[in-house]
């Protein structure tokens, strides 16, 4: 007898697909875009790819469900990654949800462009959901056609593991991938469409559930389907919460509300600008989701959005995302508010949410300056007084904190600090030499000796202020002109520097002398380059 065939490390993972076995799903099983009612999924399988061709794929993400960099190698692992072939226990689906799309309400939105293949179960009893972005129309796509081009690919795959590896919560990327076919994207919703390489985007989260997933059946009124998506939400990824009761459901809002909040502090430390915090875009987990026109500040500007369609209203620009977050909290308690039937608890817990972001806030900015706490009475004038000067001329707000470790005041002893004295030392950090103004080197002298004299007042070495520094402030960030670079090399075929990046962000807290190059501000050409400094929600 012939021995039954070996199975690959890819065949043998294990689904637990408990989204589609809990919930009930939409009994039409074409694949053609309409309203899905009383369903929280459609069955749908991804378009195939005329010639697929792995470009990269995560090391670190692989072994979130045990593959190893020769898993990621093989011809499965990219005919499976580009949607072409399902693996026995896939249960391939796009979900129902709605949401607030720049404060309006839309009604249904859903996975217009994403297909979930299904929920593996690693070998720690961990659940990953995997999640093809690009992979064709699914009966959400609306007006659209599901795919995804090159260049957002590239933005998708590279942040979210930069993310991760700048200790941000965030999906995954398992594996970006040329489909072989050409999309046609019409870029800034102008006029001028034209075609571009597709590709997809394999993403892994514990789950891709949102606010909009909640919101859509208490929209519509479907509130047995909001109770069991609530009950399936706490049984599955908040177990510890208990038997789904009121209890558990005000317990779990404020599990989301605290950890939104802790998310919105993390995208400050980093300077990261998510761009379009619908409430379809927000994760239960607080995890960050949908990488689309975002970016990261180069010179510090809190009005700085990255979305041209939200230049005008600015409504998601950096120092606005965090009242955003509370907004859409404050929607998620409204689609919950049927099983709670009482307004006080909710209000209650995004009160004390919020209090808890401006402590943590506070905290943040202390530690990035290497305090080990925040003392009201001696930080708040000293951290106001930084943000206006970071503000007052063009300053990149990562080399600033980064180099900023690097003054040592113990070269002078005089109590009142001449900024010229580490003006070496800082200089890299301005865009506008002919901003240093002698009102602001003044300025910037009287912050100095106050930050001097409060790190005395901790007894805080300069060694160890450095060392802590470098942990909390990066050096290597996904600058928006970076992500363009490779993007504009891989259109070309050459997928060296998305590779290249790649490797720079495992580790964005170390020195890395020999990509010193990409320790630098933005260059002036990248300032109004699409791509660089102007970039959609097709981006």
């Amino acid at each position: 007898m012939n021995a039954p065939p070996q199975l690959s490390p890819l065949e043998r993972l294990r689904y637990d697909n408990r989204f589609v076995n809990d919930l009930p799903g939409d009994p039409e099983t074409g694949n053609f875009t309409r309203q899905v009612y009383g369903a929280a999924y459609s069955r749908v399988n991804p378009a195939k790819a005329s010639h697929p061709q792995l470009i990269a794929y995560s090391r670190e993400a692989a072994e979130l469900i045990d593959l190893t960099e020769q898993d990621c190698q093989t011809p499965l692992f990219i005919q499976v990654f580009a949607g072409n072939k399902m693996l026995p226990g896939m249960a391939p689906y796009a979900s129902c949800y709605g949401g607030h799309q720049f404060g309006v309400w839309a009604g249904q939105l859903g996975d217009g462009r994403a297909i979930n293949l299904g929920d593996v179960i690693n070998s720690n009893g961990e659940r990953w959901a995997l999640q093809l972005k690009g992979s064709g129309l699914t009966p959400y796509s609306r007006t659209a056609d599901g795919l995804a081009v090159l260049r957002s690919s590239v933005r998708e795959f590279l942040c979210s593991e930069a993310m991760h590896h700048l200790g941000v919560p965030t999906t995954r990327a398992l594996s970006l991938t040329l489909t072989g076919d050409q999309v046609v994207r019409d870029m800034f919703y102008n006029g001028n469409p034209k075609a571009e390489p597709g590709a997809v985007v394999c993403r892994m989260a514990p789950t891709f559930i949102r606010f909009g997933h909640f919101q859509i059946f208490s929209a519509r009124g479907e509130f047995d389907l909001l109770k069991q998506l609530t009950d399936h939400t706490i049984n599955t990824y908040f177990p510890h919460l208990g038997q789904p009761n009121k209890a558990a459901y005000l317990a779990w809002y404020a599990e989301v509300c605290r950890s939104t909040a802790e998310l919105m502090v993390q995208w400050e430390r980093v300077g990261f600008v998510h761009g379009v915090m619908n409430t379809d875009n927000m994760s239960i987990l607080g995890l960050t989701i949908d990488y689309g026109p975002y970016g990261w500040l180069d010179n510090y500007d809190p009005d700085w959005t990255p979305n041209t369609t939200d230049r005008v209203e600015h409504r998601y620009r950096f120092g606005n995302q965090p009242g955003i977050a509370f907004w859409n909290l404050a929607q998620l308690g409204n689609a919950i508010y049927p099983l709670i039937n009482d307004v006080e608890p909710l209000q209650d817990i995004l009160h004390t949410a919020w209090a808890g972001y401006e402590r943590d806030s506070r905290l943040m900015l202390s530690q990035k300056l290497g305090l080990n706490a925040y003392e009201q009475i001696l930080d708040e004038i000293l951290q106001n007084q930084l943000i206006a000067l970071l503000q007052s001329v063009e300053t990149d707000m990562t080399i600033f904190f980064r180099q900023l470790a690097e003054v040592d005041f113990t070269t002078s002893n005089r109590e009142n600090i001449s900024a010229e004295h580490f003006m070496d030392t800082l200089t890299g950090a301005f865009y506008m030499p002919d901003q240093l103004t002698s009102g602001y080197v003044e300025q910037l002298s009287a912050w100095l000796s106050s930050y001097k004299q409060r790190l005395q007042a901790e007894g805080i070495r300069q060694e160890l202020r450095r060392e802590k520094m470098h942990r909390i402030n990066p050096k290597y960030v996904l600058r928006n002109y970076l992500a363009q670079m490779a993007i504009d090399k891989a259109e070309q075929g050459d997928f060296t520097m998305i590779n290249e990046l790649l490797g720079i962000l495992r580790q964005p807290y170390a020195e890395q002398p020999e990509h010193q190059h990409y320790y630098d501000k933005r260059p002036e050409w990248a300032r109004s380059r699409p791509g660089c400094s102007m970039l959609s929600c097709s981006s």
